[in-house]
């Protein structure tokens, strides 16, 4: 598994070994002990799932703290434009994002850690993304990115 640093600090996008035979392909999507010998220490408590048609735009979400969520994501089948933003107040990257094209031909995922806005566009239709989160969902403390906040640029 190759775990990557974005531009943004702790953002990572991580590209799994895949092997492929004759039957198919076998990849490990997630391994504790390698993502923590890469200073990733999380614990998750949640997996969700979505099914999507093409030209789909969910997010950008994000939860507060207390139960504020750490995801790391992919895409089983189709493709989408994966988008996350700082909004960390103080941080240096703060109202910066990163954007990575995620599909089941590229098995490509995602680590998005707290204090980060989510979000993504499908490509295709019939398109499922898969997300494991550190936090288990708690509408009360969901909310998106207001779009008038000056600090933060997404064009």
């Amino acid at each position: 598994m190759n775990i990557i640093e974005t531009n943004l600090v702790g953002l990572h996008l991580i590209e799994p070994k895949v092997f492929k035979d004759s039957r198919g392909y076998f990849l490990e999507s997630y391994n504790y002990e390698t993502f923590k010998k890469s200073g990733i220490d999380v614990n998750f408590v949640q997996d969700n799932q979505s099914f999507s048609c093409k030209g789909t735009l969910r997010g950008l979400h994000f939860q507060n703290i207390p139960y504020s969520q750490v995801k790391l994501v992919r895409v089983i089948t189709g493709s989408i434009i994966d988008v996350a933003v700082d909004i960390r107040k103080g941080s240096k990257t703060y109202g910066k994002y990163y954007s990575v094209e995620l599909s089941g031909e590229n098995k490509k995922m995602l680590y998005i850690p707290d204090g980060f806005a989510h979000g993504f566009l499908t490509l295709e239709d019939n398109t499922i993304v898969q997300y494991k989160c550190s936090n288990v969902y708690n509408k009360e403390s969901e909310c998106g990115i207001m779009w008038n906040d000056p600090d933060i640029n997404i064009n």
